[in-house]
Order: C-alpha cells, then structure tokens, then sequence
C-alpha cells in the first residue's frame, strides 16, 4: 500500500519524523508489518491484516496516530497526509519477497542512497 503527504511535501527529509512514522507502522494494530520504506513524501508498507481488521481502519490509526505526534514536535495542527490510500492485494505468497525487494528498493531507484543499507527508514522480515 502507499500514502502520501500533504501536498507531497518533502515532510520525511526530517530523520525524527521520518521515525515517527516507521514507529506507527510497526506499532498499528490489526496487521504484522512484512516491510516498509518511508520515502521523503509519501510511504509504501507491506502488511498482513490479522483479527477481521479493515485495512482501512488499519491506515487510519497509523496516519492519525503519526500526524498527531508529528504536529506535537512540529508545534502545529497541519495536515501530514493526502487523504486516502493506494492498496493492491497480493494474492500468492511467492510474490511476497518479490514485492518487499521492489518496496525497500524504493530509495536507490529515488537515487537518496546507492545500497538500501545506506537509508534509514526501511525494515523488512525477510532481510
């Protein structure tokens, strides 16, 4: 799934919010976090969805949660993200790593680093 901020600002160039993020993604309930890579505007994770949750109700929690707490240490009440979401089901299990590999990829085709290793706002299972 992707989403983007507000107004693709660049809001993720900042390292603590950047985190902040990341934090509400592994943290959200209703899902395990497979990966994810927050990129300077906009996020892609990859999730399983446990306990009937929505996705929707998922998204919702993560976004709110780290728009709030981005407000705090910013000291405002701006939006942080674009409404909705951009999902799309995988439905073979060996296409999973495949889709991980493209998602934490994701900074080296953006050319903000040269090997994943280098950018700091990823996390995957596999890796």
């Amino acid at each position: 799934m992707t989403f983007v901020c507000h107004q693709r600002l660049q809001t993720f160039n900042s390292f603590p919010l950047a985190r902040v993020v990341a934090g509400a993604l592994n943290n959200a309930p209703g899902q395990q976090t497979l990966c994810y890579v927050v990129m300077p505007d906009h996020v892609h994770w990859l999730l399983v969805l446990v306990d009937n949750t929505s996705l929707s109700n998922v998204v919702q929690v993560a976004k709110s949660y780290s728009a709030h707490k981005i407000n705090k240490i910013l000291g405002c009440k701006g939006k942080v993200w674009q409404a909705g979401f951009h999902d799309h089901a995988i439905r073979k299990e060996e296409t999973l790593i495949n889709v991980a590999r493209y998602i934490v990829a994701n900074p080296v085709r953006a050319g903000l680093c040269d090997r994943i290793g280098e950018y700091p706002h990823w996390d995957c299972v596999w890796i």
